[in-house]
């Protein structure tokens, strides 16, 4: 029920002034969203590369509604990815991008050429590009937009969601020699008839992705913060005589930064997924959707103004 909420609440813009308004949003934004632009979300990026982690950016803005707007957002993971490299954070620090943001709903080759284009400014400086993946209904658009893009940039990763019905396949078509691929549980409303519903269905679902991937050649990036996931993974890893340099854990920014820390120690590759931006609001509405936990970090902080 609450995740339904949350999801619904993404959408509402009457909401997202509430939120934005309420005493102590501010702690809650800076806990799980990286900056408002690209210097803060270095910032940010910077202190995570001195404690040992990796990091994912993603500029945070999707469903573009112009291509002007689109090739904004081409432009700021442009200069994103400069900055990176002036700042010596590659490759450590490599991008995520959403095809939505990038025009992929309006026109689907102009997203293509910007998409390019980005992939073009990690080559240049020394990193990577993956590709989020979205609602069901862009799935297919996406995956024929990865096979293009790994032609000319084969280290493009890809990203599965385990509550598709569909992903099982999609992992057996992607575990091959030097694929990346992050697979996580997936935060949008999906109906029934292509995505399960039970929170068991989808971890067993996960677990049998996370199956076929270690099992293949290519290279899993493991994006959860179920503890039992996390456990069974490092089981599997130790299964198929994975070394630490063979996958990595992916954990969002602000969220269970205890177990990123452990798996660090642990030797463990960890990268943080960190999202920065103003567009900021649907973004949170998933993670609470995700993980209604941290809900009670939101009621302490803003109790406590």
């Amino acid at each position: 029920m609450l995740r339904s909420l949350f999801l619904a609440a993404a959408g509402s813009a009457r909401l997202e002034r509430l939120v934005e308004s309420a005493p102590g949003s501010e702690e809650v934004i800076r806990r799980f969203v990286g900056g408002g632009g690209v210097e803060e979300a270095l910032r940010t990026t910077r202190g995570l590369a001195d404690d040992g982690l990796t990091i994912t950016l993603d500029h945070l803005g999707e469903d573009t509604g112009t291509l002007e707007r689109a090739q904004a957002v081409r432009d700021e993971y442009v200069t994103l990815l400069r900055r990176l490299r002036e700042s010596g954070l590659t490759p450590a620090a490599e991008v995520s991008v959403k095809l939505s943001a990038l025009g992929q709903r309006i026109d689907e080759k102009a997203a293509y050429e910007n998409v390019r284009a980005i992939c073009a400014a990690a080559a240049e400086a020394g990193t990577m590009v993956t590709l989020d993946a979205e609602d069901h209904t862009t799935t297919d658009a996406t995956l024929e937009t990865l096979l293009e893009l790994r032609r000319d940039f084969p280290s493009t990763g890809a990203v599965l969601q385990a509550y598709l019905r569909r992903t099982e396949g999609d992992c057996r078509e992607l575990a091959t020699a030097g694929s990346r691929v992050r697979l996580c549980k997936g935060a949008y409303a999906e109906p029934e008839s292509v995505a399960f519903q039970s929170s068991l269905d989808v971890d067993k679902s996960y677990v049998r992705c996370l199956n076929i991937l270690m099992s293949g050649e290519g290279y899993p990036m493991i994006a959860t913060h179920d503890p039992r996931l996390i456990a069974i993974a490092e089981d599997r890893a130790r299964w198929f005589d994975r070394s630490t340099g063979e996958y990595e854990f992916q954990l969002l920014l602000g969220v269970r930064p205890e177990e990123q820390a452990r798996l660090a120690a642990g030797g463990q590759a960890v990268r943080v997924y960190l999202p920065y931006g103003r567009q900021w609001y649907g973004y949170l509405m998933r993670r609470l959707a995700e993980r209604p936990a941290n809900v009670a970090f939101f009621a302490r902080a803003v109790s406590s103004r």
